[in-house]
């Protein structure tokens, strides 16, 4: 796979189609869904690349049990080449993984934003979709990340907490970003039906507080839930793939949902 060359990116979709997956605190099962989903779309016949875009606390390798020996460090060093870094993962996709502790990457510098946009613009057209997985919350270094994609993934779970948060990141993309469409997904979700009850609740309040551009009111669309299994549980510990090593349990069903959701919005579009 040469990445040598590559026309520039835009939002119109040239090659892969990007998706910053998010969330607005931690513990939710961002990395988990991201992964679960990649494989789920990876089985689909996609060509699908996961870019770990946590560069403070990266767990994306623990997450696949991978132990790589080049990562994103090393790319911005110039240590090794963008191709090298690219590894395959359990699930059948790729993996640019960040490496955990990257402290002098925590900050969006004007460095770390040019690589960034230049790694992207670089791997979008190898591609069919380019899943960005970001830290949580709302630091620079996260909302660059979401910036750069076309679609914005949020995950949540039903707690109080984690809902609020959610809010949160949600508003501050739709008033500092201008983004007029948002999906949420709802992880370990206790019952079937709470997702769209959350995404509704969540609708009403932020119409509240975001202003609408003329003629384009603010969409938060449930992309859908993830059913809460045990089986997720023994996937973390043992760090497998859910969907490869419990692939008929109802969170990896679920996951396939979501993966066939985005196909088809997919075809949809031009």
């Amino acid at each position: 796979m040469s990445m040598t060359t590559a026309p520039a990116a835009s939002k119109a979709r040239a090659g892969a189609r990007t998706l910053a997956v998010t969330s607005g605190k931690g513990g939710v099962g961002k990395t988990f869904v991201t992964a679960n989903l990649a494989a789920a779309l990876a089985a689909r016949g996609e060509r699908v690349l996961v870019l770990d875009a946590d560069l403070g606390l990266a767990n994306l390798d623990v997450v696949l049990n991978l132990h790589p020996k080049l990562t994103l460090h090393d790319v911005f060093t110039e240590r090794c080449t963008l191709e090298q870094a690219i590894l395959p993962a359990p699930g059948g996709f790729h993996v640019l993984l960040a490496g955990s502790g990257m402290v002098e990457y925590s900050r969006l510098t004007p460095d770390v934003r040019d690589k960034l946009l230049h790694i992207l613009e670089v791997v979008r057209p190898r591609f069919d979709y380019v899943l960005l997985d970001t830290g949580a919350g709302i630091s620079d270094v996260v909302l660059f990340a979401v910036s750069m994609a076309h679609d914005v993934l949020v995950v949540a779970t039903p707690e109080p907490t984690s809902l609020t948060d959610a809010y949160a990141t949600i508003k501050v993309l739709a008033t500092q970003q201008e983004r007029r469409e948002v999906y949420l997904i709802l992880n370990q979700a206790n019952r079937p039906g709470e997702g769209k009850l959350i995404c509704g609740q969540l609708q009403q309040v932020l119409q509240r507080f975001i202003e609408p551009s003329p003629g384009q009111a603010f969409k938060l669309e449930l992309l859908g839930e993830v059913k809460n299994d045990p089986m997720v549980r023994q996937a973390v510990l043992k760090r497998q793939l859910l969907l490869e090593h419990y692939p008929g349990c109802d969170a990896a069903q679920s996951i396939r949902g979501l993966a066939t959701k985005l196909l088809e919005q997919g075809a949809a579009r031009p």
